[in-house]
């Protein structure tokens, strides 16, 4: 069965780009024309509209790119399933997280599953752990490292691997607006702190419930994705920031900043792995989703 041709609307619809796609799918850019003209023909409607300059999904596109996923996923559990009955798994399995859980929680928790399953290939994708979830939720990753959210999307399993606590960080250089008195914050204090936070993801969202607590709208010196880029700014003097314990304790640049000992101090939350859960009828994503009942 050849499904090559999903493969490569799949990839075109995500990136929008023929010669990304072509590379990505290691065919040449006239390849992957004919094969999407194909679909197109064999189901006679345009999927894409595309000029010179931009290519765009189509209303069937996004109908059809809905089925493709489903397609390429359906026939890869029962692939999994007739070979799992045979032989050992083979397959790969796609898990996004951020920098500092790459190298916090893979190991442990990839070690002794690579050792037990070493033909299932694991590819790794790391980026901003606010877009963890949505990396999941859309088809774009098996799996993700990332904090629990407040409420869990329906049809998304978590399991959790640690807990960590949310704090607030500030240069080791005193600086006139670094509040004196953190254990017993006023408006005075924060109204003219710089602050440094993530664009989005539940660290934000704690902070702003915070600071609307204390009945103050933040000062915001920059947003950035990813909490790594938080340690380094605060170590440059920037501002105050809120990081996760974890990434803090992670940090190359741990020296530079200090715990600021805030009251009230902001909840601590859970660190897991995610996946959907009609996912885990893939032979190989419940092989590792079992792995880590065991740690």
């Amino acid at each position: 069965m050849d499904f090559r041709p999903l493969r490569h609307f799949l990839t075109l619809s995500d990136t929008l780009h023929f010669g990304r796609a072509s590379d990505a799918c290691h065919v040449s850019p006239s390849t992957l024309s004919r094969s999407i003209r194909g679909l197109e023909e064999q189901l006679g409607v345009a999927l894409f509209q595309r000029d010179n300059r931009h290519v765009v999904l189509t209303a069937q596109g996004r109908r059809f790119q809905s089925y493709a996923r489903e397609a390429l996923e359906h026939w890869e559990q029962v692939r999994l399933s007739l070979q799992s009955d045979a032989k050992q798994l083979t397959g790969e399995i796609s898990i996004y997280c951020s920098v500092t859980a790459s190298y916090s929680f893979l190991y442990t928790l990839l070690s002794e599953f690579r050792g037990r399953h070493p033909g299932i290939e694991l590819k790794l994708h790391t980026g901003d752990p606010a877009r963890a979830i949505q990396q999941v939720l859309s088809g774009d990753e098996d799996m993700s490292i990332t904090f629990r959210p407040r409420q869990i999307p329906d049809g998304l399993a978590f399991k959790s691997l640690t807990r960590s606590a949310l704090v607030f960080i500030a240069p080791h250089e005193d600086q006139p607006w670094i509040p004196r008195e953190p254990q017993s914050p006023s408006q005075d204090q924060w109204k003219r702190v710089p602050m440094i936070l993530s664009e989005s993801g539940l660290s934000r969202e704690l902070a702003d419930t915070w600071f609307r607590a204390l009945g103050v709208l933040p000062k915001i010196y920059a947003q950035v994705a990813g909490h790594e880029a938080i340690v380094s700014m605060v170590g440059l003097g920037f501002g105050i920031g809120v990081v996760p314990r974890i990434v803090l304790e992670a940090s190359p640049l741990a020296e530079r900043v200090r715990i600021l000992p805030v009251k009230p101090e902001l909840p601590y939350y859970d660190v897991g792995l995610c996946v959907l859960n009609r996912r885990l009828k893939n032979p190989l994503i419940d092989a590792l989703w079992q792995e880590v009942e065991e740690h």
